[in-house]
This record gives structure tokens, sequence and C-alpha cells, in this order.
């Protein structure tokens, strides 16, 4: 299978327009249109439905693409391996937005300088969509925060993974003012939790915490960034459970309250195996801290 023709597959499913894809990819529409075709022959099935200029995904074309970026990983892992790393390559790191905005600058700075023909990509998300894209190799590495049924190396095993501790973060309560009194979690007044979506394992210990029941008289309010969850404490309409370590970068009012809610750890994550060099190289910078 041409591997040029899954890259200009990838573009067209993600433009979902031949137009766009060529301009991305540098490329005239009439080639685009003649790799799809061929890959479509190559396949045996239609991978896009096609309304006059319109193109949606036809469900083969849903299924192959989650195929699609686990044989470019694998292409590119293989290249680096054989060659040595001599290329550098990229390396592609996801990361949840707490440890991406308190904890990874300085050895990401650090690694960059020691390996500058190195590319780093770095995307954030939650930690179940971190582990499921670090599974299926579109990313080489993940930091996250386990949920407590898989912190164990069998149970990461199990799903192909390997897990590091690097960071011991505290976590924290923030309340609004008018929580000041609260010294324990059921003294919380306030009955709105300020998360990220459904799969941050912060938001799971919170709601596991506080009680929080579907269809009880909690509210979720599903914010994108650290920086909206402190507004909105600050504004009086719920609590928020954050790292110290971001809180401590922020501008949060000194007015505001917090309640320690323990501690958890950040884990690097990769698959079982991996041994590309520009990985091996970043690994051996959290090994060296911990020893």
């Amino acid at each position: 299978m041409n591997l040029e023709n899954l890259k200009i597959f990838e573009a067209v499913a993600a433009e979902l327009s031949i137009t766009r894809a060529a301009s991305r990819l540098g490329r005239v529409p009439s080639n685009i249109t003649t790799r799809i075709q061929h890959l479509e022959a190559e396949l045996g099935a239609e991978l896009f439905i096609r309304a006059g200029k319109r193109l949606t995904l036809s469900t083969a074309g849903q299924r192959f693409l989650e195929y699609v970026p686990r044989m470019l990983a694998l292409e590119d892992e293989a290249r680096h391996v054989v060659g040595g790393g001599s290329s550098g390559g990229t390396l592609r790191i996801g990361s949840m937005e707490s440890t991406a905005a308190s904890r990874l600058p300085v050895p990401l700075a650090s690694y960059h300088q020691a390996n500058p023909t190195t590319k780093l990509e770095v995307s954030t998300g939650p930690t179940g969509q971190l582990v499921e894209q670090v599974r299926n190799g579109q990313l080489d590495c993940v930091f996250v925060a386990l949920p407590a049924t898989i912190r164990d190396r069998s149970s990461l095993a199990e799903m192909g993974l390997l897990g590091f501790p690097v960071w011991h973060e505290e976590l924290l309560l923030l309340l609004p003012a008018t929580d000041l009194a609260a010294t324990t979690p059921e003294q919380v007044r306030t009955r709105s939790l300020a998360a990220f979506k459904l799969g941050c394992t912060y938001r799971t210990i919170a709601e596991e915490q506080l009680g929080i029941a579907a269809g009880g008289e909690w509210k979720i309010q599903e914010l994108g960034s650290y920086h909206a969850m402190i507004a909105a404490v600050a504004a009086g309409s719920c609590v928020s459970l954050l790292p110290r370590s971001v809180l401590e970068l922020s501008s949060a009012p000194a007015a505001l309250a917090t309640l320690n809610f323990g501690s958890t750890s950040t884990y690097l994550l990769c698959r079982s195996g991996y041994e590309i060099p520009a990985f091996q190289k970043f690994l051996q910078l959290f090994l060296r801290e911990e020893a």
C-alpha cells in the first residue's frame, strides 16, 4: 500500500475537500482525486460519499481512517529505528493541560537544546483520549494522571503500554468566596463543578470525593482551560479541582480558598517495545531525574 496515498487520504478526510487538501499538500486537485481513486480501487471500497462538490466519509472510510495514523506512525518508527535516529525525526507528545502548563516547558527546552534536529509536536487533551491515542500510534508518548484501575504495571501491560511515574501532584479543590468556611468536602455548599470533558482523571477524582452522581443536585460546567475554571470559581458559580502547581502559576484572587484533595502521580506512557531513538533519549531525561 502506497504510503503517500495514505497521507493524501488522511488530508482529504480531515478537510473533506479535494481543493483544500490539495492546497494543504501542495498538489493539484486532479492528482489528489487520482490518488484517492487508486486507493479505493486497491481496497475495493468507496472511502468517500460524493454529493456534488461535497465529500463525507463512507462507513468504510471511517473504519479505514482508524488504521491510517497507526500505519504511518509504524512506517515513521521503522525508518528512525533502522536509521539509528540520524535524521532526528518527529516526537509526538500528548499531555494533560495542567502538565503542559506547569511541568513540560523545562524538559522540552532541555531536550530541544540537546536534540535540535528532532521536531517536537505537543498536543493536549483529557487522559482517556490521550491513552487511546498513544495505544493506536497517533502519539509517541503521553503525560497523564491515571485512574486507580490502571495504575499497576499488569493493567498497563494488558493495554500494550509501559508507564513511568514522573511527577507527584498535590490536588486542591478551589472554592468560591461563599465557601470560605468549608473544611471538608461535605461542607461545600456550591453545587456546580467546573471541569474538563469526560475522560479527565481529575474530574473523576472530584466527582468521587464530592459524591456527584448523575441526576443529582450537582451540575458539571465543562470548560476548556484552567484559566476559565479559575475565573468561574472567582465568579462564585462553581468549584474546581486542579493541581497546586497550576494554581501557583495563575493569578487566582487571594479571596478564594482551597481544600486539600490528596495527591496523584503524572505518568509518562508509551507503547511496550517502543524503541525509536528520539523517544528513548526523551525518556532518559525523566529516568535520570527519578534516579
